[in-house]
């Protein structure tokens, strides 16, 4: 019998489009050797222009999906995508509390889509902030994201800092504040964490392809940590991973095309 392969619970909305969401998330584990269980927060009608409407699944059905895969397979590693309501950030929450405490959780809040539709509720980010933040070995927000967690301003590399040290004082463990949506010629991540700070930069690729690049770079982390890596070298193997997969973006769709996560050849 071959050995058991790590093992990643995906909390996390559908991609009807396949670009980001779950869809992404699997695809980003198998390209890690990971074997990926989904709980389902959503279902959202999109594509690479827009998302189009989004239907949220019941606070149960996320948890009940929670429990099933955790009491039968387990999880070496979470990652929380997409929750969209505050009833559903506090349900999870609660479950991942009560069946999860000890796995690595990796928490990519998902506040706006690239299209610019808000899929998450103001009342719904201060539970986020309230009940995730503490769980969470790992927070990934982008610039807007981060100054809307820690009601800060700025996108400097001093700014992610501080932001990054303020998710921290709010119970994350680590913060990585994504610099994509900076205006440098580089994109510069910042990695808060009990260690000091990391700064993963690489030159900004010029490209309307990169729908889903949050939601990769944040399970490729949870794949790298639900096979024991260190934080610092699981975030900079996942974020050279998403800097080859928007490389070779294939420029499918009419609009933000999604990343290339399809095998070689």
């Amino acid at each position: 019998m071959s050995a058991k392969p790590p093992r990643l619970l995906i909390v996390a909305g559908s991609d009807s489009g396949g670009g980001a969401g779950v869809q992404a998330d699997i695809k980003t584990a198998t390209a890690f050797g990971v074997y990926a269980m989904t709980a389902l927060t959503a279902i959202t009608v999109q594509d690479t222009r827009r998302v189009h409407s989004v239907q949220l699944l019941s606070p149960k059905i996320v948890c009940d999906q929670i429990r099933s895969c955790l009491k039968d397979i387990g999880a070496d590693a979470v990652k929380i995508g997409m929750l969209g309501s505050t009833e559903i950030v506090a349900a999870v929450a609660g479950t991942l509390k009560q069946h999860a405490r000890n796995i690595p959780l990796v928490f990519d809040p998902v506040m706006i889509a690239s299209s610019g539709k808000r899929l998450l509720t103001r009342d719904a980010l201060v539970v986020c902030t309230s009940k995730l933040l503490p769980l969470a070995t790992l927070v990934t927000p982008n610039f807007p994201e981060a100054r809307a967690l820690a009601g800060m301003r700025g996108t400097s590399r001093k700014s992610a800092e501080t932001a990054g040290r303020k998710l921290i004082q709010m119970g994350a463990r680590a913060a990585l504040i994504k610099g994509g949506h900076a205006t440098r010629e580089t994109v510069d991540d910042v990695l808060v964490w009990q260690g000091g700070v990391e700064t993963y930069g690489f030159p900004r690729i010029r490209t309307k392809h990169t729908h889903g690049t949050g939601c990769v770079l944040s399970t490729a982390i949870a794949c790298n940590l639900a096979k024991g890596e260190s934080l610092p070298l699981a975030t900079g193997r996942a974020r050279e991973f998403v800097q080859h997969a928007i490389e070779t973006a294939r420029g499918l769709g009419r609009g933000q095309g999604p990343l290339n996560l399809l095998p070689p050849g």
